[in-house]
Formats: structure tokens, sequence, C-alpha cells
């Protein structure tokens, strides 16, 4: 064969090659994209010791920036849209940020996986910034929660890269203590959070602004930890190294567009999950108030536009036109996988029924001061973050989740059950502060093993990054569902409270509008003060009843949940012959009683 005859031969296979890609991208079939292929690569070269601790301490270092923002920001929130005198609206905002958030975690992952982590990470901070940005310049509620949304998205891609990052570089036997580097910080920002509120005060412009700027720097450490590990990688293993762009060098541009953007990132899915969420659970924010406006048309059209036309839309897209959908749904039939994303949305959901307004249930009806109760609503992240390390130690022994899953989720039980009784005034503080105590040693024993669980039953690890963000997708759904819920109560039942027990018209519509400032001037103790006091106990009683009532299906999910052994490989897919993957027992008990009314032999059920 002549030099020019074998060129001609390596062309026809390039092309057939690029070819066969391109199709198997249009069946939806399960494939790993040039992301994926790429960051294998990348943790062969890093695969020393002292590279992995480089690698997690710039994962440290960003998160811990991030979630210094995230607490003090919180706090911030109120003051902003307390300075509006738009306070109840706290609900809304939270609401959309995270319905938005819920779309962008699934976008972020699958982008990921196909134009590379580092990418994908640097998109994410620019979000974060022009949020921020956007956010601290506001003067209005509209402007700040067009911000808000912005810095949601980014913020998400900013953690979601971070729990993909960490996930791509441990084991599963190692997967939740990794999965918690990102969120040791909060022990740290538990006892500084209150200082920079204080110190910053009603100053929340800057207190916001100041972190366009410190998180694109801390990102730095991990980008060269990126760039060195791809350096490595054309250096040493170029051959394995693939490339979306020259994966389609044969294929026109606008079917390249087509395909990655509008088939494989599911656009439209995207696009009608965002309509579905925000026009179902939106209105259910800012339908209360003083003046109820249920009955109102921009309460009613986008509930019409959500339940009539989005929701069925979405569905009859995903099951029958999108190749690539947003809920790969041969997964999700699995019971390790919906009962863990049932847990996912309502870890949210619950703990959103008592800590939407917890803070200023603190300042108002516990009369705290500014720095105690930044902290006192931090204990749940505080404790949290203490337990799950610990607890991801010993699963690394023991291989195990679903009893540490149990446990947690009956903590919680006892938790809501003492927050129904301690909800305001001073007797309360030791209360709360130990039933947030208790809330965030369970959730250390759950939340994060959950995710772990989720990702055990994905099994190959071309898929792990779309399920994790499916997990945390729903996780934001429940944010989104929660603070819908939580507002709607809070919308429609304090004001009516608040006319019971505050006679003076103006001063009740400050106390509902503008508590920080209703707080400033009637001290603790006035009868005015007192009747705010009243309405807030009534109110914060019924979140947490809801709460208590939801830990039952939270608990039932996790029954139904997997006990796969975690091996000592990235994905099970990689687990050796002799490595277990199931629990022969948690097996008999579900799929062997399946299995009498799926064969009329007993032979046939599963060993």
């Amino acid at each position: 064969m002549t030099v020019s005859e074998s060129d001609s031969t390596d062309s026809k296979k390039q092309d057939t090659s690029v070819q066969e890609s391109v199709a198997i991208s249009g069946t939806g079939l399960d494939y790993k994209d040039a992301g994926v292929i790429n960051i294998e690569v990348y943790t062969e070269q890093y695969n020393h010791i002292y590279y992995r601790i480089m690698l997690f301490f710039s994962i440290f270092l960003i998160a811990y920036c991030y979630g210094l923002d995230g607490m003090v920001r919180s706090a911030f929130q109120y003051y902003a849209t307390s300075s509006y005198s738009n306070h109840p609206l706290t609900s809304t905002v939270n609401c959309i940020r995270t319905v938005i958030a819920a779309a962008g975690q699934l976008w972020f992952a699958r982008a990921s996986d196909i134009f590379g982590r580092t990418s994908i990470l640097l998109v994410a901070v620019l979000f974060y910034v022009m949020g921020t940005i956007i956010e601290s310049q506001a003067t209005d509620i509209s402007r700040f929660a067009a911000g808000s949304s912005f810095y949601q998205l980014g913020m998400t891609g900013v953690s979601l890269m971070l729990e993909i990052i960490a996930m791509d570089f441990s084991n599963l036997n190692w997967r939740l203590f990794a999965s918690f580097v990102p969120a040791l910080p909060f022990i740290i920002n538990t006892w500084i959070s209150g200082n920079i509120t204080a110190a910053v005060g009603s100053r929340w412009s800057w207190g916001i602004g100041m972190w366009a700027f410190i998180l694109p720097l801390s990102c730095i450490p991990l980008t060269c930890c990126m760039l060195h590990m791809k350096y490595l990688a054309h250096k040493n293993a170029p051959h394995k190294l693939k490339s979306e762009v020259k994966l389609y060098k044969q294929v026109p541009w606008h079917t390249y567009l087509i395909d990655v953007f509008f088939w494989r990132l599911d656009f439209l899915g995207l696009v009608l999950a965002c309509v579905v969420f925000g026009c179902i659970l939106v209105p259910f924010t800012l339908a209360g108030g003083f003046e109820t406006q249920w009955q109102a048309a921009h309460i009613i059209v986008p509930e019409v536009i959500g339940w009539v036309v989005a929701l069925p839309a979405f569905f009859i897209w995903e099951a029958r036109y999108a190749k690539h959908p947003l809920v790969p749904w041969n997964l999700v039939k699995d019971r390790g996988i919906w009962s863990a994303l049932a847990i996912a949305f309502f870890i949210n959901f619950n703990w959103y029924m008592q800590g939407d307004y917890m803070y200023t249930v603190l300042l108002v009806a516990v009369n705290e001061s500014i720095m105690s109760a930044t902290r006192i609503t931090s204990l749940y992240s505080f404790v949290s973050c203490i337990t799950g390390p610990l607890l991801g130690l010993v699963i690394v022994k023991v291989r195990r989740t679903k009893p540490f899953i149990i446990f947690g989720i009956c903590c919680w039980f006892v938790s809501f059950g003492l927050l129904v009784h301690f909800r305001g005034d001073t007797d309360s503080h030791a209360g709360i502060i130990g039933s947030l105590c208790l809330l965030g040693f369970g959730a250390g024993f759950f939340t994060y093993t959950t995710q772990a669980s989720i990702q055990a039953s994905t099994k190959t690890h071309s898929r792990m990054a779309v399920v994790t963000a499916l997990y945390l997708s729903t996780y934001n759904i429940g944010s989104a569902v929660g603070s819908a819920v939580s507002g709607a109560i809070w919308t429609n039942i304090l004001p009516r409270e608040i006319y019971r027990n505050i006679a003076d018209r103006s001063v009740a519509d400050t106390a509902y509008g503008s508590p920080t400032t209703f707080i400033l001037n009637h001290p603790w103790g006035t009868e005015t003060r007192e009747g705010l006091v009243i309405s807030y106990r009534y109110v914060q009683k019924i979140l947490c009843t809801v709460g208590l009532c939801f830990c039952v299906p939270l608990l039932i999910a996790a029954l139904i949940l997997r006990d796969h052994k975690l091996t000592s490989t990235v994905a099970l897919e990689d687990a050796h012959d002799d490595e277990a993957v199931y629990d022969e027992k948690e097996y008999h008990i579900f799929d062997r009683v399946k299995g009498y009314f799926t064969t009329k032999d007993n032979s046939q059920l599963p060993k």
C-alpha cells in the first residue's frame, strides 16, 4: 500500500468515526463526551498524593469564599428588601433564584461533560461576578431579583463544578469525605460571618459588591492546577485526549451548533423547565399580603400557563422529542435513583419550612442581635459540616450508606418537634439553638451521604456528572417549592395575625413590610412589639409543623434506597468481579418480592 493510499484510508476512517460519533449523539445513547474522556486522562496525571492535596486545597479555597459570601449575603438580602419596603418578597427572590439554579445545574453538568470542567468553571465565575455587580447596585426589588438570578446561576455553576471535580478525583468509598471538602469552610465561616455582617451593618451594597473581585481571585489556584494537569496530559498522553471541535471538523458549523447546543444540552427542555417552575411557584409568594391578590390577573395567568401549557409541553418534549432529555429516564427508573431524588427534594423543602424566615424571627421575635442571629442561622451548616466528614471517614471502612441515612432522618423528626415548641420569645433562645444543632447533626448523616448513594447507583462515570446535577437540581426544586410554600404561608397568614394583635393600621403596615425598621422604633417589651412577637410565633409554628409532617415521606424514601457497597473505584463499572455491587439482603427484600409478580417460576427470581 502506498503512502497516499494509507492517508486516504486513515481519512476515510476518521470521517466514519466522526459520522458515527454524531449519529450516536443523535440517539441519546450512553457514550463518553470529550470532557469526560479528558478528565479521566487528567486524573491519571494527578495521581500523586501531593498533587491531590494541592487540588483539594484549591477547591477548599474557592468554597471558603463563596460559602462566606452566601452566609453574609443572605443577611444583606433582608436589608435590601427591607430598604425597598418589600421584606415579604424575600421568599419571592429566593424562589426565583432556586428555579434558575435547578435548571442551571443540569446545563452546567452537561456542558462540562462536553467542553471540560475548567471552561465551564470560568463561565460560572463570569455569571457570579455579573450578578453580584447588578445586585449590589440595584435600586428596586426588580433589579435586585435580576442580579440575584445571575448570581445564583453563577454560584450554582461554581459549586457544582467543585463537586464534580471532587467526584472525578475520588473513589466511591472516599466520595462522601471528598464531597464535604467544599462544605468544610462553614466550620470557620459560622463564627466569622456574624462579625462581617455586624461590621458592614446596613451598608448592604458594599457587603454584596466586594465579592465581585474576591471570588475570581480565589479561583486562580484551581485554574492553575487544571492547566497544569492539562499540560501533563498533552505531554504524556496526547493520543488519549479528545476535542469536540475536532470531532465535528467534517461537519458544517450549523450542524455542530444545533447538535451540541440544542440537542445535547436540551435547550428547549431547560427553557420549559424554567417556565414551569417559575409560573407555578413564584405567584404563590406574591398573592398574599394585607390585600390578597389571588383573583388578580398577574397571579392567575402565570398559574394557568404553568399548569395547562408549560407542564404538558415539558413532559411531551422530554418523553417523545428530546434526544438527550434533561431527565435520563433509563436511569431514573431504578429505585436507587428516584428514591434518592425524593430525599433531595424533601431535604430543602423541609429546611425552608423552618429556615426561610428564621433570621427575621430571631431578630424580631427572640430579640437577638445581628451577629447572634447570623451565627444561630449558621449553626445548621456548622454542625453538619463537622458530622459529615467524620462520617465520611467511617464510611471509608464500612462502605455502606443506607443505615446512616435512616438515622439522620430520624434526628430530623426530633428537631422539628422541638422547633414547633421553641419558636419565639427570649425563652426560646436555647431551644432554637439546640434544635438547629440537632437538625445539622442529622443532615450530616444523610444529605451528602444520599448524594454518594445516587452516584453509586449510576455505576458509570460518563453519566455521573449528569445524575449528580439531577440530584442537586431536585435539591434546588425542593428549595423553590419550600420557599414558595413558606412564602405563601407567611404572606397570607402573617398580615391577618398582625392586624389582630396591632390595632394601629399604619404601625401594622410597617411591622409587616419593614420589620427591621419596626424593631428600631419599637423596643423589646413594648405593647406593639409584643403583638408582632405573638404573630411571628403563630406563623412559625405552622411552618415548623408542615416541616415535621413532611419528614414522613423523607423517611419512606430512605427505606426504599439501595445499599450499594462502595468500592475503591471512581464508578462501579470499574469494580473488579470480586467486589460486591449489591447487598444480597436488600435485594431479597425488594427485587425478590417484585419477581413473584413478574415470573411464574421461582427459579427465575434474582439470586
